[in-house]
Protein backbone atom coordinates (compact mmCIF):
# COMPACT_ATOMS: atom_id res chain seq x y z
CA UNK A 1 0.00 0.00 0.00
CA UNK A 2 1.54 3.29 -1.06
CA UNK A 3 1.26 6.67 0.64
CA UNK A 4 -1.46 7.92 -1.69
CA UNK A 5 -3.70 4.91 -1.00
CA UNK A 6 -3.13 5.25 2.73
CA UNK A 7 -4.00 8.95 2.63
CA UNK A 8 -7.10 8.22 0.53
CA UNK A 9 -8.24 5.62 3.07
CA UNK A 10 -7.57 8.02 5.95
CA UNK A 11 -9.48 10.74 4.14
CA UNK A 12 -12.38 8.42 3.34
CA UNK A 13 -12.63 7.18 6.92
CA UNK A 14 -12.53 10.68 8.34
CA UNK A 15 -15.52 11.89 6.32
CA UNK A 16 -18.09 10.56 8.81
CA UNK A 17 -16.29 12.33 11.64
CA UNK A 18 -15.98 15.47 9.49
CA UNK A 19 -19.73 15.44 8.79
CA UNK A 20 -20.58 15.06 12.49
CA UNK A 21 -18.05 17.78 13.36
CA UNK A 22 -19.74 20.12 10.86
CA UNK A 23 -23.03 19.38 12.61
CA UNK A 24 -21.38 20.18 15.94
CA UNK A 25 -20.16 23.47 14.51
CA UNK A 26 -23.69 24.30 13.41
CA UNK A 27 -24.83 24.01 17.03
CA UNK A 28 -22.41 26.63 18.27
CA UNK A 29 -23.72 30.16 18.43
CA UNK A 30 -20.19 31.45 18.95
CA UNK A 31 -17.06 29.62 17.83
CA UNK A 32 -15.22 28.04 20.76
CA UNK A 33 -11.95 26.48 19.72
CA UNK A 34 -11.88 24.19 22.75
CA UNK A 35 -14.91 22.42 21.19
CA UNK A 36 -13.00 21.99 17.95
CA UNK A 37 -9.95 20.63 19.82
CA UNK A 38 -11.99 18.19 21.89
CA UNK A 39 -13.98 17.01 18.86
CA UNK A 40 -10.75 16.45 16.94
CA UNK A 41 -9.16 14.58 19.85
CA UNK A 42 -12.17 12.31 20.41
CA UNK A 43 -12.77 11.50 16.75
CA UNK A 44 -9.07 11.25 15.84
CA UNK A 45 -8.33 9.09 18.87
CA UNK A 46 -11.14 6.64 18.19
CA UNK A 47 -10.33 6.54 14.47
CA UNK A 48 -6.73 5.59 15.36
CA UNK A 49 -7.69 3.02 18.01
CA UNK A 50 -10.25 1.07 15.97
CA UNK A 51 -7.94 0.05 13.08
CA UNK A 52 -5.40 -1.13 15.64
CA UNK A 53 -8.03 -3.41 17.19
CA UNK A 54 -9.12 -4.57 13.73
CA UNK A 55 -5.53 -5.23 12.74
CA UNK A 56 -4.93 -7.54 15.67
CA UNK A 57 -8.19 -9.36 14.95
CA UNK A 58 -7.17 -9.74 11.30
CA UNK A 59 -3.75 -11.09 12.23
CA UNK A 60 -5.40 -13.75 14.41
CA UNK A 61 -7.54 -15.07 11.55
CA UNK A 62 -5.23 -14.39 8.58
CA UNK A 63 -4.20 -18.03 8.12
CA UNK A 64 -7.84 -19.05 7.70
CA UNK A 65 -8.73 -16.28 5.29
CA UNK A 66 -5.67 -15.77 3.06
CA UNK A 67 -7.24 -17.38 -0.02
CA UNK A 68 -10.18 -14.97 0.01
CA UNK A 69 -8.67 -11.91 1.70
CA UNK A 70 -8.89 -9.76 -1.45
CA UNK A 71 -12.64 -10.42 -1.62
CA UNK A 72 -13.00 -9.60 2.08
CA UNK A 73 -11.06 -6.35 1.64
CA UNK A 74 -13.16 -5.36 -1.35
CA UNK A 75 -16.40 -6.33 0.43
CA UNK A 76 -15.58 -4.45 3.61
CA UNK A 77 -14.46 -1.28 1.83
CA UNK A 78 -17.42 -1.42 -0.56
CA UNK A 79 -19.90 -1.91 2.30
CA UNK A 80 -18.37 0.93 4.27
CA UNK A 81 -18.41 3.17 1.20
CA UNK A 82 -22.02 2.32 0.30
CA UNK A 83 -23.07 2.87 3.90
CA UNK A 84 -21.39 6.29 3.90
CA UNK A 85 -23.20 7.25 0.70
CA UNK A 86 -26.54 6.10 2.14
CA UNK A 87 -25.87 7.92 5.42
CA UNK A 88 -25.28 11.14 3.50
CA UNK A 89 -28.95 11.08 2.49
CA UNK A 90 -30.25 10.94 6.07
CA UNK A 91 -31.15 13.95 8.13
CA UNK A 92 -28.96 14.00 11.22
CA UNK A 93 -29.46 15.91 14.42
CA UNK A 94 -26.19 16.19 16.29
CA UNK A 95 -26.46 16.85 19.98
CA UNK A 96 -25.33 20.35 20.81
CA UNK A 97 -23.91 19.39 24.22
CA UNK A 98 -20.59 19.17 22.44
CA UNK A 99 -18.29 18.16 25.27
CA UNK A 100 -20.40 15.71 27.28
CA UNK A 101 -18.19 12.64 27.72
CA UNK A 102 -20.99 10.14 27.07
CA UNK A 103 -22.21 11.88 23.91
CA UNK A 104 -18.70 12.34 22.49
CA UNK A 105 -17.81 8.72 23.23
CA UNK A 106 -20.93 7.41 21.51
CA UNK A 107 -20.44 9.68 18.49
CA UNK A 108 -16.74 8.80 18.28
CA UNK A 109 -17.48 5.09 18.44
CA UNK A 110 -20.26 5.37 15.86
CA UNK A 111 -18.05 7.25 13.39
CA UNK A 112 -15.11 4.87 13.83
CA UNK A 113 -16.71 1.43 13.46
CA UNK A 114 -15.75 1.38 9.79
CA UNK A 115 -12.12 1.94 10.81
CA UNK A 116 -12.23 -1.40 12.63
CA UNK A 117 -12.93 -3.13 9.32
CA UNK A 118 -10.14 -1.18 7.64
CA UNK A 119 -7.76 -2.39 10.34
CA UNK A 120 -8.66 -5.96 9.37
CA UNK A 121 -7.81 -5.16 5.75
CA UNK A 122 -4.47 -3.68 6.87
CA UNK A 123 -3.65 -7.04 8.46
CA UNK A 124 -4.43 -8.90 5.23
CA UNK A 125 -2.34 -6.44 3.21
CA UNK A 126 0.55 -6.61 5.68
CA UNK A 127 0.44 -2.82 5.88
CA UNK A 128 2.44 -0.99 8.54
CA UNK A 129 -0.30 -0.54 11.14
CA UNK A 130 1.55 2.19 13.03
CA UNK A 131 1.87 4.41 9.97
CA UNK A 132 -1.74 3.58 9.12
CA UNK A 133 -3.18 4.52 12.49
CA UNK A 134 -1.06 7.67 12.62
CA UNK A 135 -2.32 8.74 9.18
CA UNK A 136 -5.93 7.96 10.05
CA UNK A 137 -5.78 9.58 13.50
CA UNK A 138 -4.05 12.76 12.35
CA UNK A 139 -6.24 13.14 9.25
CA UNK A 140 -9.39 12.65 11.30
CA UNK A 141 -8.20 15.07 13.98
CA UNK A 142 -7.44 17.79 11.43
CA UNK A 143 -10.70 17.31 9.50
CA UNK A 144 -12.80 17.11 12.67
CA UNK A 145 -11.25 20.28 14.03
CA UNK A 146 -11.82 21.97 10.67
CA UNK A 147 -15.36 20.54 10.50
CA UNK A 148 -16.39 22.30 13.71
CA UNK A 149 -14.96 25.57 12.42
CA UNK A 150 -16.48 25.16 8.94
CA UNK A 151 -19.84 24.13 10.38
CA UNK A 152 -19.86 27.23 12.52
CA UNK A 153 -18.92 29.46 9.59
CA UNK A 154 -20.74 28.00 6.60
CA UNK A 155 -23.52 25.72 7.74
CA UNK A 156 -24.44 22.26 6.48
CA UNK A 157 -23.83 22.77 2.76
CA UNK A 158 -20.84 20.40 2.54
CA UNK A 159 -21.85 17.64 4.99
CA UNK A 160 -23.50 15.16 2.62
CA UNK A 161 -21.02 15.87 -0.19
CA UNK A 162 -18.12 14.97 2.12
CA UNK A 163 -19.74 11.65 3.08
CA UNK A 164 -20.46 10.80 -0.57
CA UNK A 165 -16.87 11.60 -1.59
CA UNK A 166 -15.48 9.49 1.26
CA UNK A 167 -17.75 6.57 0.35
CA UNK A 168 -16.76 6.66 -3.32
CA UNK A 169 -13.06 6.81 -2.39
CA UNK A 170 -13.32 3.69 -0.21
CA UNK A 171 -15.23 1.75 -2.89
CA UNK A 172 -12.64 2.67 -5.52
CA UNK A 173 -9.73 1.64 -3.28
CA UNK A 174 -11.43 -1.71 -2.58
CA UNK A 175 -12.02 -2.27 -6.30
CA UNK A 176 -8.40 -1.40 -7.08
CA UNK A 177 -7.11 -3.93 -4.52
CA UNK A 178 -9.42 -6.62 -5.91
CA UNK A 179 -8.45 -5.91 -9.53
CA UNK A 180 -4.74 -5.95 -8.64
CA UNK A 181 -5.10 -9.32 -6.94
CA UNK A 182 -7.04 -10.75 -9.87
CA UNK A 183 -4.31 -9.55 -12.25
CA UNK A 184 -6.29 -6.87 -14.10
CA UNK A 185 -4.12 -4.05 -12.72
CA UNK A 186 -0.41 -3.92 -11.98
CA UNK A 187 0.30 -3.43 -8.24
Amino acid sequence: MDGFELFAIALGLSMDAFAVAVSKGLCLRKMRYKYAWMTGLFFGGFQALMPLIGYFLGVQFEDYLTSVDHWIIFGLLALIGINMILESRKEENAKCDTLKLKDMTVLSLATSIDALAVGITFAFLHANIYIGIAAIGVTTFVLSFAGVVIGNLFGSRFKSKAEIAGGIALILIGAKILLEHLGYLAP
